[in-house]
């Protein structure tokens, strides 16, 4: 083998090895989880109505949304409404899914009992 031919060959590797790794894309971190543990029952008190705290539950995990300007009195844009599980809804309906949620405070996590 002449050297341009191997010199062409770890090129080709080494562009396809940073592509893929380009590629690869995270999970978004499930936050580690501690205090409040409530029941889907449970959680629909929190739905931010009447100086309730405004709760809402992804993957098993509570956010507390109380403090989000775009969660207001409960509702989100009157589309989605706090004190539920809303794991579909934000999955497939959220135009930015789950991202949104990095930054909002952890509070708990769902349970059954």
């Amino acid at each position: 083998m002449d050297i341009r031919r191997v010199s062409k060959m770890v090129i080709s590797i080494a562009v396809a090895v940073i592509i893929l790794a380009g590629c690869s894309s995270k999970a978004p971190e499930t936050p580690t989880v501690t205090g409040l543990e409530l029941t889907i029952e449970e959680l629909a008190e929190f739905d931010g109505k009447d100086g309730a705290k405004a709760y809402i539950a992804v993957d098993g995990v509570i956010y507390d949304v109380t403090d989000v300007r775009e969660w207001a009195g409960g509702s989100h844009w009157g589309k989605f409404t706090a004190g539920r599980d809303l794991t579909t809804e934000i999955k497939t309906l959220s135009p930015h899914g789950v991202s949104k949620l990095s930054g909002v405070p952890v509070v708990g996590k769902i349970v059954t009992k």
